[in-house]
C-alpha cells in the first residue's frame, strides 16, 4: 500500500491514537476481522455475536447524526 495521508487514509484521536478511515480499509481490500470503526465491509470476518454488537451500534450512531 502507498504512503498513508492524514485526513484521507485516518485521523488522530486527542490521546494519539489513529483511526483509519473507510478509504483505508478499501485500499486494503478486506476486512482485517478486528472490528474497524469505519469498516466498509460490514465487519464481515468478524465473528457473528460481535458482529451483530457492532452494526446494531452502527445503524444507531448513524440515525443520531440524522437528527
Amino acid at each position: 500500500m502507498s504512503q498513508l495521508k492524514e485526513g484521507v487514509d485516518y485521523y488522530t484521536l486527542d490521546d494519539g491514537r489513529l483511526v483509519f478511515t473507510s478509504n483505508y480499509h478499501l485500499k486494503r481490500g478486506y476486512c482485517c476481522s478486528r472490528g474497524c470503526k469505519h469498516c466498509p465491509y460490514d465487519y464481515e470476518n468478524v465473528p457473528a455475536v460481535k458482529r451483530a454488537r457492532l452494526l446494531k451500534e452502527r445503524q444507531h450512531n448513524e440515525q443520531q447524526q440524522d437528527r
